[in-house]
């Protein structure tokens, strides 16, 4: 087995593309770019095909990467069950956004750096989730930021992706401090990052019924979480990030990278086992989190918003699972996700590419006329998304939500209750853009089969990946807390049905009483349609203090008075006062040379004279 193949070809990818793309023709680009990916979707389906089903981690050690003391590190590679579900999603969603770049992107400059970015992406995401340790993850984790900002601020000649671009990396560089945090403790408590190692240390130790050292790790570990996959507090980026083209919205922002921290902790699950205080924060944090992203989406009017603060929601109900202990739902509904968010973000791009940019929903209305590919897959996408029985997400939110009902009934009906005001905004954005009279002022078409291929592809598996047994398949490893009780599965799914229906009733049947509903909710709607202001208070206690404290303290104080003015100017002055003194002994007039001459011969006898008076007495 050749593991190293597989993140090796997406890297290839992006050394053509990055480095000979300007030269390359777009056919050669594509294969360049969508090759690579795809050679690693076909490896790894044949290592699942000659593998099944994984009973066994295998690794791979290539060399030894850091040696130093106690501390060894290899640059090791391995898979496992989890691993398998990682690479099946990221290699083959991935794939199908590479091909309908292909056609989004036709007309956009900067083509070979844009491919190249993904391939870059796609490399550093295989890393991660290949990686046998917490190091090497790291650099994975490290990489797909970098990959992120890169392609986030794509379009740089405008301010606000770039804008964007640099919150996504600020905010995230906050959460991977902490993340970085939490490996060096592990080092000094465990002297390895090695999975194997440290789950075999960890299970001879107490479950901590109070704080203690893993408890500490963990919470460091879930606020490098937070960053990467935006929850409490450090949310803010996601919805920003949509700045970036939408293959990279349906790539980075919703199938793979956004939940890499849900798969680190899945993967470090026998650390957060015997810390239920940490897997409490992470439960509360994912579920506060759910709401805080489905209220504010109720009231977004650019589509691509819409469905970021969905993500921001969905990922909350991923660290719901994972934090009360159901980490094969977490990550089942983490697959699902990638399904149908991919789709909900390409279907959005579709409609923005068949309307010329337009990406408000006000400006939309009665296109499943005029694209009826977009439509029909777009639906397939909604439906999942609002747990409409049957469809993948029904069977991987259900297993969440019937953990939760078990765990504690109380997050089972905040979960049910959110999940049925998902059904309703997703819903709203779907009815406004596809049903009543156009209100644009472009003329909409389908887009190419390029783009509506990946489309169908996403839809087919949309509606049926709940059939995948993810659940069954990683069990006994992370374990399912399953509900036998059906009744959680009959609420939820009942509440989706019926946040539809709402919906359908408020912008379809009755469109006026949209308007009634904002104008009944008062203050309300301005404060949710402002996402709770959470940013301006951001910028108000810590951006600007920051700003003004560099601006006064750093620049003006340390910079310009003491580093420019005391140290390097101050020497300069003093360099440049002894300069001048000593300049005098060189001024190319043979008659000073010869006053000097005189004076120094003068000084010497007087000295020499003193020092001879001295020897007489």
């Amino acid at each position: 087995m050749t593991l190293w193949l597989i993140p090796f070809f997406p890297l290839l990818g992006f050394l053509l593309n990055g480095l000979f793309g300007r030269r390359m023709s777009k056919a050669a680009i594509n294969l360049a770019a969508i090759g690579s990916v795809a050679i690693s979707f076909f490896i790894v389906v044949g290592l699942l095909l000659k593998e099944y089903p994984l009973t066994t981690v295998h690794t791979e050690h290539y060399f030894t990467w850091i040696q130093s003391g106690f501390l060894q590190i290899g640059f090791d590679l391995f898979v496992d069950r989890l691993t398998a579900v990682m690479l099946l999603v990221v290699t083959g969603v991935g794939l199908l956004i590479h091909i309908y770049a292909i056609g989004y992107m036709a007309h956009e400059g900067g083509y070979y750096r844009f491919f190249s970015y993904l391939n870059l992406f796609m490399f550093f995401m295989l890393i991660l989730v290949l990686a046998s340790n917490l190091l090497l993850m790291f650099v994975g984790w490290e990489g797909v930021g970098l990959a992120s900002y890169l392609l986030v601020g794509f379009y740089f000649t405008e301010d606000y992706p770039t804008y964007a671009g640099n919150k996504a990396f600020i905010v995230n560089r906050i959460g991977d401090f902490g993340f970085l945090l939490g490996i060096l403790l592990t080092v000094l408590t465990f002297k390895s990052l090695d999975f194997g190692k440290l789950a075999a240390s960890v299970t001879t130790l107490p479950v901590e019924a109070t704080g203690g050292v893993i408890t500490a790790i963990t919470l460091l570990f879930f606020v490098g979480a937070t960053g990467k996959s935006a929850q409490i507090p450090l949310y803010v980026w996601l919805p920003d990030a949509m700045a970036g083209p939408t293959p990279v919205s349906a790539l980075i922002h919703a199938a793979t990278m956004v939940t890499a921290g849900v798969y680190m902790i899945a993967r470090v699950s026998f650390l957060y086992n015997h810390a239920p205080i940490a897997m409490g924060v992470v439960a509360i944090i994912g579920l506060l989190t759910a709401v805080l992203g489905a209220t504010i989406g109720v009231t977004q009017n650019d589509i691509k918003r819409v469905f970021a603060y969905s993500t921001v929601s969905q990922l909350g109900y991923m660290f719901l699972g994972v934090g009360i202990g159901a980490y094969s739902a977490g990550i089942f509904h983490l697959m699902s996700h990638a399904f149908f968010k991919a789709l909900l973000f390409l279907g959005a791009g579709s409609v923005i590419h068949g309307l010329g940019g337009e990406q408000d929903l006000r400006h939309m209305g009665g296109l499943r006329k005029a694209m009826p590919v977009t439509f029909l897959t777009l639906g397939a996408a909604s439906l999942a998304i609002s747990g409409f029985p049957f469809t993948s997400g029904f069977f991987s939110k259900d297993a969440i939500l019937s953990a939760a009902y078990v765990h504690a009934p109380w997050m089972f009906w905040v979960g049910a209750l959110t999940a049925g005001l998902t059904a309703f905004y997703v819903f709203r954005a779907y009815f406004l853009a596809f049903f009543g009279d156009y209100r644009g002022h472009q003329h909409p078409h389908e887009s190419p089969l390029v783009m509506t291929l990946p489309l169908m592809i996403l839809a087919v598996l949309s509606l049926l990946g709940g059939f995948i047994n993810i659940p069954g398949w990683l069990s006994p490893n992370y374990t399912l807390v399953e509900s036998e009780n059906i009744t959680p599965m009959i609420i939820s799914s009942s509440l989706g049905i019926l946040g539809i229906l709402a919906a359908y009733f408020v912008y379809v049947a009755r469109p006026a009483m949209a308007q009634s509903l904002r104008l009944a909710a008062g203050p309300l709607y301005p404060l949710v349609a402002n996402k709770y202001y959470i940013d301006e208070l951001y910028n108000a206690v810590i951006v600007r203090p920051l700003k003004v404290m560099s601006r006064l303290v750093l620049w003006r104080g340390v910079d310009e008075a003491l580093i420019d003015t005391s140290v390097v100017n101050g020497l300069g002055r003093v360099v440049r006062g002894w300069g001048s003194l000593f300049r005098q002994f060189q001024s190319g007039s043979i008659r000073n040379y010869a006053t000097w001459i005189l004076a120094g011969s003068l000084l010497v006898i007087f000295v020499l004279g003193l020092a001879g008076g001295g020897s007489a007495r």
